[in-house]
């Protein structure tokens, strides 16, 4: 379980952080073996989702408060984003290996996505299980062993997808550093979940294996399936007793209803322009 801080500075280490130091230096390790094997873009999108959410993580342990709309615009963006790049740049590969079962796939990872989260939320009242260290690790591995194998699979795939993929990671990590001081526990913990991304997705990456343009179509529907889950998931629900609710700062109930309604709007637009930068990035790439 997450060890709650006692006393003192809230930067103390456990075991968590230990296995969280040595994925870190894992993971340097990979990364000189994926530069030199080829997968670069693994490198540095593994890389970015470590900074992005330590980086993340680190502002929300200082307890530097993000304001309700700073934080509608991060969750936003970052929604927007992943929809927009997993339907830009995975759905027509996976309709494009064969339709049929391109759209099988595309249903199973939102179904298991939706499983995986709802099942996960059930064993967060588990003793050991539940921890936030253990709950962000799976999600990070698992994203990160599909992101490898997609980029194994088509090494032409352009960097924008994964960025935009992994870019989550920042509201997650700010989200959860803040949780955990909260809770009294040190938020060191998130180095494991912030290195796992690199740990799965660069070996996945760099095992070569020949697939049908079915098995193909399964894994980039599947594939898309869950990085829309995660993106629906990341939609700014501005409702009462929201993580946005409580980082208005007031207590009356029309005070509350008026500022979450004016969330609303800017729930909106940032999740559309999100999509429009990928888009337009995509655009300017091409």
């Amino acid at each position: 379980m997450d060890v709650a801080v006692t006393g003192g500075s809230p930067w103390r280490t456990n075991r968590y952080t230990q296995f969280g130091i040595l994925a870190v230096i894992v993971l340097c390790g990979f990364s000189v073996v994926g530069i030199l094997a080829g997968p670069s873009k693994v490198v540095i999108i593994a890389w970015v989702a470590l900074l992005a959410m330590a980086l993340a993580a680190f502002v929300g342990a200082r307890g530097e408060t993000a304001t309700a709309r700073r934080l509608v615009w991060g969750y936003g963006l970052a929604s927007g984003a992943m929809i927009a790049s997993a339907s830009l740049f995975l759905v027509p590969d996976a309709i494009g290996f064969d339709p049929k079962v391109g759209g099988i796939g595309i249903t199973l990872g939102v179904l298991l996505g939706y499983g995986a989260h709802t099942i996960g939320h059930r064993l967060s009242h588990i003793e050991g299980l539940g921890t936030i260290t253990v709950q962000l690790s799976a999600h990070s591995f698992a994203g990160g062993a599909i992101i490898g194998l997609i980029y194994g699979t088509l090494p032409d795939l352009g960097l924008l997808v994964g960025l935009s993929i992994i870019s989550h990671k920042a509201p997650a990590g700010y989200a959860a550093a803040r949780r955990l001081v909260r809770d009294g526990k040190t938020p060191t913990v998130l180095l494991l979940p912030s290195a796992a991304v690199g740990l799965a997705a660069l070996p996945a990456a760099m095992i070569t294996v020949q697939s049908t343009p079915v098995e193909n179509a399964l894994l980039f529907g599947f594939a898309t399936g869950v990085f829309l889950h995660i993106a629906m998931d990341f939609l700014p629900q501005c409702e009462t007793g929201s993580e946005f609710s409580d980082a208005l700062g007031v207590t009356e109930s029309d005070a509350v209803h008026a500022a979450l309604d004016q969330l609303r709007v800017h729930a909106v637009i940032s999740t559309i322009s999100g999509a429009v930068v990928v888009v337009g990035a995509w655009a300017l790439l091409s």
